[in-house]
């Protein structure tokens, strides 16, 4: 936890730093144009601040529309759902299939990618045809923190992205704070797949939001995304289990019925299996912590109580 915590204050620091650079960048870039390097060390090639913008993922989108950019973006990809705005814009496939035809008559002057999904037959593709993709790879909520000000800094918004990643962090030592009332660390099975039962192992953001809000990831290992049957999850006797799927509403129903009937998991016997949104721990954008401060009350809502 103390290592956990050292990291994400190192990346808030690394991140703040940010902000007078990347106003000076910003300026470099409208006046005499400027390679800017993204988040995977390449060089990106801009003559302008961007003016017409191509997200190629929903986390992207919703980055976009915090920082108040949302009307740079001319193409989205199909699941940018959040703000419902998102849902108004032209789509431009998943992040996982991009259709590349469609990217190309928006005219985008730039795209914005990230590593993890967006094919990078696609990227190479694009950059061929003389359309820049500006790439990030945030694997942790420091590194969340962290593309904030990237993006901010290359779509001339530092001073709004420094602001929203100082709630962030603001937010985060509240967290930081409650939790460290209690040495509790209720053993948490986080399901995100429904057939076959799939939960999240050490390398992930929801490992990271569990360990945060005071939890024991009971699936923790070197498998990101590790399967189980039904036996292995009874036998770990989570004391809460919590499901997320992209799938809801009936769905979410019917998997609360299947736990119910094991009375002998901890979780059953005390009434603690939680139905939540999936987009509030998968997507990095600032909802990660709306899904952090939410896994605090559902594994230490005692503490919240205390608090007030």
């Amino acid at each position: 936890m103390q290592g956990l915590k050292s990291k994400l204050k190192c990346g808030y620091i690394s991140v703040t730093s940010f902000v007078i650079a990347g106003f000076v960048l910003s300026v470099a870039v409208q006046s005499h144009g400027k390679d800017v390097l993204d988040q995977l060390g390449r060089a990106v090639k801009l003559t302008h601040t961007p003016q017409r913008l191509v997200s190629l993922a929903p986390s992207i989108t919703e980055i976009i529309f915090a920082l108040g950019r949302q009307h740079l973006l001319k193409g989205v990809t199909r699941f940018s759902d959040y703000p419902l705005d998102a849902k108004k814009l032209p789509k431009v496939g998943s992040y996982v299939h991009l259709d590349l035809e469609r990217i190309v008559a928006l005219k985008p002057d730039i795209c914005i990618a990230i590593k993890d999904g967006n094919p990078k037959a696609i990227i190479d593709r694009l950059e061929s045809l003389g359309i820049p993709v500006y790439a990030i790879h945030p694997l942790n909520v420091a590194a969340v923190m962290k593309t904030i000000q990237d993006i901010g800094r290359l779509l001339g918004a530092g001073e709004k992205a420094h602001h929203l990643v100082e709630n962030m962090q603001l937010r985060l030592q509240r967290v930081e704070s409650i939790v460290s009332r209690t040495a509790s660390r209720p053993g948490v099975f986080f399901q995100i797949g429904i057939s076959p039962i799939v939960s999240v192992g050490t390398d992930t953001f929801i490992h990271e939001l569990i360990v945060l809000a005071g939890g024991k990831n009971l699936a923790e290992g070197p498998v990101p995304y590790p399967r189980f049957s039904r036996e292995q999850v009874l036998g770990l006797s989570p004391e809460i289990l919590i499901v997320t799927s992209m799938a809801r509403n009936a769905i979410f129903d019917k998997v609360k019925v299947e736990w119910s009937r094991w009375n002998n998991m901890p979780a059953v016997r005390n009434e603690r299996i939680f139905m939540v949104n999936s987009d509030l721990f998968d997507r990095p954008t600032p909802r990660l912590i709306d899904g952090l401060e939410l896994l605090v009350r559902l594994i230490h809502p005692s503490l919240l109580e205390e608090g007030r």
